[in-house]
């Protein structure tokens, strides 16, 4: 008699028993082995988690972005078509994405969306970084009493195979602001990298919304800031973004503000 087949600890996955492999049935043939989904799990994991989002975020799919914003405005709808399309496109396709849009229709949350089925279903590693606070992480590297330099900081954002930036232009812009843009968005470009871009300014060049090159509808939603993206990070760097990623316009109500309503009824 064979000795019996070993049994899993209660800690083993019991497909695998911990081997991370598991045996596969192929009609008509001998049984072959393949990747046990524990380890597949555990990978997605590991990204995940290397991929730092942001508490507030984890919880972020596109299945819940389609459930919770979809129905607001026909431009959500097909931003989260568009999302789905990247996912399913990549990494044949690997242009980017611009989300556009107005505070609170769920950039970030598509953003976030993307990253996780990105890494569940394909394995890419991702990276998510905010804006405002990568330029922190970099100006605080000057000082000579942090132990990090700012190549240390930035070669995670060049490396990254999937990098969101979240909220490009929100920092008041300078002359260092438009310098380190410069240097993320054309490392990027040169390496081929892929970089999902969101943010609430208008995708206008220096000047154009005064001169009336806006709707009536974004004029009023960025009256009282009255820039727009080339302002922001430049002519030059938008007309890069264009060469880099493909346009999602992301436009409705404020959906936080519209939760905080609800709740208060």
């Amino acid at each position: 008699m064979g000795s019996p087949a070993p049994q899993p600890s209660p800690s083993e996955c019991p497909l695998c028993c911990g081997t991370g492999w598991k045996a596969v049935e192929v009609p008509g043939k001998a049984k072959r082995v393949a990747r046990c989904d524990c380890r597949n799990e555990a990978r997605a994991e590991r990204l995940l988690n290397a991929a730092r989002i942001p508490s507030r975020y984890e919880h972020c799919t596109l299945a819940d972005f389609a459930t919770d914003f979809s129905g607001a405005h026909r431009s959500l709808a097909a931003a989260r078509l568009a999302a789905g399309r990247f996912v399913e496109e990549y990494p044949i396709e690997k242009t980017g994405l611009l989300v556009i849009g107005p505070v609170g229709t769920g950039k970030t949350h598509l953003a976030v969306g993307i990253i996780q089925e990105l890494v569940r279903s394909k394995g890419v590693p991702c990276r998510f970084c905010d804006y405002r606070e990568l330029l922190k992480e970099i100006q605080n590297s000057y000082n000579p009493t942090v132990q990090t330099t700012e190549l240390e900081i930035l070669r995670p954002i060049f490396e990254a195979e999937v990098l969101v930036m979240d909220e490009l232009g929100a920092v008041k812009p300078s002359e260092w602001v438009w310098d380190t843009v410069s240097h993320i968005l054309n490392s990027r470009y040169n390496e081929r990298k892929t970089t999902i871009i969101t943010t609430n300014f208008p995708n206008l060049g220096p000047g154009e919304m005064q001169s009336g090159r806006t709707s009536h509808a974004e004029a009023s939603r960025n009256a009282a800031r009255g820039e727009t993206l080339g302002d922001r990070i430049t002519e030059r760097m938008r007309s890069r973004l264009h060469e880099m990623c493909r346009v999602v316009q992301m436009d409705g109500v404020d959906f936080r503000q519209k939760v905080q309503s609800a709740n208060f009824r």
